[in-house]
């Protein structure tokens, strides 16, 4: 969330630039609101201020033995002023609470304004794209034509939007959750985590995925935990309601989980294959920095999701997310997006964010810096890499004519040295 005092201070620039990011903030209803929660908690300390005074002047005159009938009245009469006030104020407070938690985080400075993916910015490219001399298959085809991959029988178990993978396909998934997990560990400084697959709703309130994200959640029924989204979650919560020293910072944590989405209002898209499921394997990586270090952090998050799809041997590009497309708890996002062959075109492998102070002030996440002053420090998080997106992207660009796959050579002593899969 952002901070109250920010929001008052600096009211326009708030609706200016939540407005880039396509949504609409009724800053009329916020300053009415704020003023009038204010009004009403001046009014409970005056009156307790009074009834504190009666409190005393009560106590004075029963040890001198004087009449304190009258005083009583007051006092009584005072408690049912404030508990008006307090229910009228906890109305408020529920109201307001509900305005600045549909906020978005503001965009950085260096992000552009703009509606859509069409108006991100190129940021590099790596590799080549692959040169084939037959038409490329799409990965669900290659996929059952090999026998590793069945969407039927998935669909079966489950319904639309799942799949199963067999063989050497599920070794392949396998494996490769390793290879991101050593490289993120040993080369890269994470430290592993395996956290619970189960939330709670305070877990994803501080992430900024409820309220306004409450349809592509899934909720156990009658009880008061969620499937996780992506590790993001209990990562972030990790140190939820903490205050951490300076010299522990940065924190640098990764994890394997699977992910679960309902994919609410993306009717349409990516249906076919294991691009956008209602499951998938998810590597996570997060950062907790010092607020001035936190975008040098994300550079080196997004070199360290993008050194997987260079030992993976894939061509890729690293694009700046415009404000139209930045996801609602980020101010500044890179998607790497990785060469599809069947698609001839670019598709989303990695987000990388810096959230800012925005995740910390909701699930209340401090440092105290030498000189023991405290403040909120920042939060980063990107996949490092989503699997399912990595598999298909490996099936489509190392095929070969007759329909086999190759194996991506850093891989291959996982599996025997053989080509292919």
């Amino acid at each position: 969330m952002l901070d109250i005092n920010y929001i008052r201070e600096n009211i326009e620039t708030v609706r200016d630039k939540v407005a880039s990011k396509g949504v609409a903030f009724d800053s009329d209803n916020f300053i009415k609101l704020d003023k009038e929660r204010r009004f009403q908690i001046t009014e409970i300390e005056k009156i307790k201020s009074e009834k504190n005074k009666i409190a005393k002047e009560i106590g004075v005159k029963a040890r001198n033995k004087e009449d304190i009938s009258d005083l009583k009245a007051q006092s009584i009469a005072f408690s049912e002023k404030i508990e008006k006030i307090n229910k009228t104020l906890e109305n408020l407070e529920i109201e307001f609470n509900d305005i600045i938690l549909g906020i978005p985080n503001i965009i950085h400075e260096s992000v552009p304004i703009g509606k859509n993916e069409n108006d991100n910015l190129l940021i590099r490219t790596y590799g080549d794209k692959p040169e084939f001399d037959f038409k490329p298959l799409p990965h669900w085809e290659l996929g059952e034509n090999n026998g590793f991959l069945d969407i039927k029988r998935a669909t079966k178990i489950s319904g639309a939007r799942f799949s199963l993978s067999t063989g050497t396909l599920a070794k392949l998934e396998r494996e490769l959750i390793n290879l991101m997990l050593e490289t993120h560990t040993v080369e890269n400084g994470y430290k592993e985590v395996l956290p619970p697959f189960l939330v709670n709703d305070t877990s994803l309130i501080g992430t900024g995925n409820l309220p306004k994200f409450k349809e592509d959640l899934y909720k156990v029924e009658d009880n008061n935990l969620y499937l996780v989204p992506t590790a993001e979650v209990p990562l972030t919560n990790i140190h939820r309601d903490e205050l951490l020293n300076e010299d522990e910072l940065p924190i640098k944590y990764v994890a394997y989980t699977p992910c679960f989405r309902s994919e609410a209002g993306s009717h349409g898209k990516d249906i076919r294959g294991i691009i956008r499921q209602h499951q998938f394997n998810k590597v996570e990586l997060l950062k907790f920095c010092l607020p001035e270090n936190s975008h040098k952090e994300l550079e080196a998050l997004t070199n360290n999701a993008e050194q997987i799809l260079k030992k993976l041997g894939l061509h890729y590009r690293v694009v700046l997310l415009c404000s139209g497309d930045t996801s609602f708890s980020s101010a500044k996002t890179y998607d790497i997006e990785v060469w599809m062959p069947e698609r001839n075109g670019f598709l989303e492998i990695s987000s990388c964010s810096n959230f800012e102070s925005f995740q910390a002030r909701r699930a209340r996440i401090k440092y105290k810096n030498k000189n023991n002053k405290k403040d909120f420090l920042h939060t980063l998080n990107g996949s490092g890499l989503a699997l399912g997106r990595t598999v298909a992207a490996i099936m489509e660009n190392y095929q070969s004519a007759d329909g086999k796959i190759r194996i991506p050579e850093i891989l291959r002593e996982k599996f025997n040295n053989k080509k292919y899969l």
